[in-house]
């Protein structure tokens, strides 16, 4: 019998804004031991109600399951897998860079070049704010490196299903 193909999930998730809901589908995940590969909650329109992206990696079959297994969870309000589905998706990051006075400019052009912003400036370093997918992030961070890269913050995956026309 054929294994099932393992492809990205990204999982859109409405739940209640309430203390311990975030603890019980990360709890959900981790008791089946799922992973995670990124989480990211906020308040939605309504202030009573979150909405949490999760990347995750799986067949489909594991997929179902988790979503099945979210949709009996007394807080979750509906679950949405953007797999096969048209969506926008981006992802923030925070750079911190070294930038010394021998490549300063090179730093500020690839800042330029992938329409980057810097939003602190120190005696050694930049910190660069970025928005993108995680390939137009990924080719940053590739070029970064040789100049040394000290931090970095990211926000992981957020997506909402676009528009049918």
């Amino acid at each position: 019998m054929g294994q099932t193909k393992e492809e990205r999930h990204i999982l859109s998730v409405l739940v209640e804004n309430q203390p311990g809901v975030l603890s019980r589908v990360a709890g959900l995940f981790s008791g089946r031991g799922f992973n995670i590969e990124s989480l990211c909650v906020a308040e939605s329109t309504d202030p009573l109600v979150s909405r949490m992206t999760i990347v995750t990696i799986g067949d489909l079959g594991m997929v179902e399951q988790i979503k099945k297994q979210l949709n009996k969870l007394v807080n979750v309000i509906k679950v949405v897998d953007f797999t096969g589905t048209d969506f926008v998706q981006r992802e923030l990051a925070l750079i911190k860079v070294r930038a010394r006075p021998e490549n300063r400019a090179e730093v500020l052009r690839m800042v330029d070049i992938f329409r980057c912003q810097v939003v602190d400036v120190g005696a050694e370093s930049y910190t660069v704010e970025m928005t993108g997918d995680e390939g137009k992030i990924s080719a940053f961070l590739n070029l970064l490196k040789p100049m040394g890269i000290k931090e970095i913050a990211r926000t992981g995956a957020l997506a909402l299903a676009r528009e049918k026309k």
